[in-house]
């Protein structure tokens, strides 16, 4: 825990970090935001701390910190919430506007981290460079004869089909990549500005005539289990899905049974349902499923971003004018 004493323009609200640790794991400086007020910043809080240490707080930032409605009634103080991320379901913001708590939250910031992401993904699939460079440690190219040691099929993107799952900032940044690599695009939900030649086209088509499915929709009682049993099932046998959104998008156990039976050709997921994982997550002994610790968000250059605007958004605040406000 860190904490620290500061003043802006007389204001001397008290802040509270609930879970600073992921956004800054040391390699950020929480400088200016020392300078808006008595500042404590905690790495992590268990949800029967959250009442204790936001008792005096003016302003709470948390990222996956959960601020219940009853969480909230018990802050007398609290004017404000600021959410480390763009999603803000963390927050009951009915429980906020009956209190008329400002929440805002953190948009766009990971836009280039989490398309970048995406293809990290792709690429490491349809290059199977994760299971080249085991087996090379392994030995198995020194023992071959041959110059180029090959095991299985590589896939070209160029000519390929890129389906998208959410045409917003994220998806439209994907599809600008997926054109640039020479693949056709073609999506399901938003609107095709400024993105190249994107055919729009319903959902289940998006998932019979794509060669790669990437999801970047919004977590909804809608969206939840949007990929089950019966849209895998439309999905070409050689087919990828990536997912870099939300966990509870997929039915992970149907995803996992399509894996292990050879339905799909395989999957990159940096998001699960439950975070960190159950050791029973049925995609964490999946075949050909590459999997990350929900890291798209996580570059220096998106943390940094991230903790700017958070700062600039209390500062709105501050001077009455709040900006990018969710409640």
């Amino acid at each position: 825990m860190e904490k620290h004493t500061g003043l802006v323009g007389g204001n001397c609200m008290r802040i509270v970090v609930l879970d600073g640790f992921t956004l800054n794991p040391g390699d950020l400086q929480w400088d200016p935001l020392y300078e808006l007020g008595e500042c404590t910043i905690h790495d992590r809080t268990s949800p029967e701390l959250v009442v204790a240490r936001s008792a005096e707080a003016g302003i709470i930032l948390t990222n996956k910190v959960v601020l219940t409605r009853d969480h909230i009634l018990q802050l007398p103080t609290l004017k404000y919430i600021g959410v480390l991320a763009t999603g803000y379901n963390v927050v009951d913001i009915g429980g906020a506007r009956e209190r008329g708590i400002v929440v805002t939250n953190v948009p766009s910031y990971g836009t280039d981290s989490v398309a970048q992401l995406v293809f990290a993904h792709i690429l490491n699939l349809t290059h199977a460079v994760e299971t080249y460079s085991l087996n090379v440690r392994g030995g198995r190219w020194s023992a071959s004869p041959d110059f180029s040691y090959q095991e299985c099929s590589l896939q070209e993107l160029a000519g390929l089909t890129m389906g998208i799952v959410g045409l917003g900032t994220i998806g439209r940044a994907v599809a600008r990549i997926a054109e640039a690599f020479g693949m056709c695009v073609i999506a399901t939900g938003g609107t095709p500005s400024n993105v190249g030649n994107v055919m729009m086209v319903p959902i289940d088509e998006v998932f019979r005539e794509s060669d790669i499915v990437s999801l970047h929709c919004p977590l909804t009682e809608q969206t939840r289990n949007l990929v089950n049993r019966q849209r895998i099932g439309l999905m070409k046998p050689s087919a990828l899905l990536i997912n870099t959104a939300r966990g509870q998008l997929v039915d992970e156990q149907a995803l996992a049974d399509a894996l292990n039976g050879g339905m799909i050709g395989g999957a990159g997921v940096d998001v699960l349902s439950t975070e960190p994982p159950l050791a029973s997550n049925p995609l964490l002994s999946a075949k050909h499923c590459c999997l990350t610790p929900h890291i798209g968000w996580a570059t220096l250059s998106a943390r940094r971003r991230l903790l700017a605007i958070a700062i600039a958004n209390i500062r709105a605040f501050l001077a009455g004018s709040p900006d990018n406000v969710v409640s």
